[in-house]
């Protein structure tokens, strides 16, 4: 799989990490990678992504042998379909006293998969606020994240325009973007 890659931040929980993966290819295997080594260490693990991004990810799971249905029934993996669970998260007091997220974990895993966004032709502007929301919560989780997206055809202003757009978007100090 043909990839380009950008990393944002150290790996301390004090740095924030989140790396960007460009996906040339639809298969989603480094993800998925990063989704199993969360779910084999006991981490909870939330996946956020548009419908056909989340059948791609239930079943490169399935094939590497868990069971998605059982670990989304006990809560270890969450599933939130973009873009109608931006709402609920730009009101994360709500989630995490009501939803499935869980506090009290140690480590949480975030993948935050953006294909739904640029393939619609979301507006560039709205995509980084999306983006800068869900860092911001993500941080407020102390999680691991990994942001990700599919670009088939994706000229090189593009593609260091999203760059830059991400580590905007992922940096600490709002104020600095």
């Amino acid at each position: 799989m043909a990839e380009d890659k950008s990393t944002v931040g150290g790996l301390t929980p004090t740095a924030l990490p989140c790396r960007l993966v460009v996906r040339k290819d639809k298969g989603p295997a480094e993800v998925v990678e990063f989704l199993v080594a969360g779910l084999e260490m006991g981490q909870q693990v939330v996946a956020m992504a548009g419908p056909t991004c989340l059948k791609d990810l239930a079943r490169s799971l399935t094939e590497s042998g868990l069971r998605p249905e059982a670990l989304l029934r006990t809560g270890r993996l969450i599933f939130l379909t973009a873009p109608d669970c931006l709402t609920q998260l730009s009101h994360p007091e709500q989630i995490l006293q009501r939803g499935p997220l869980r506090r009290t974990v140690s480590v949480l895993r975030w993948v935050s998969d953006w294909s739904w966004a640029y393939a619609n032709g979301t507006d560039p502007a709205t995509i980084l606020e999306y983006q800068r929301r869900i860092h911001e919560f993500v941080r407020s989780l102390t999680a691991l994240s990994l942001c990700t997206v599919h670009c088939e055809k994706l000229e090189r202003s593009s593609l260091l325009a999203m760059l830059a757009d991400h580590r905007r978007a992922a940096r600490c100090d709002r104020h600095l973007a």
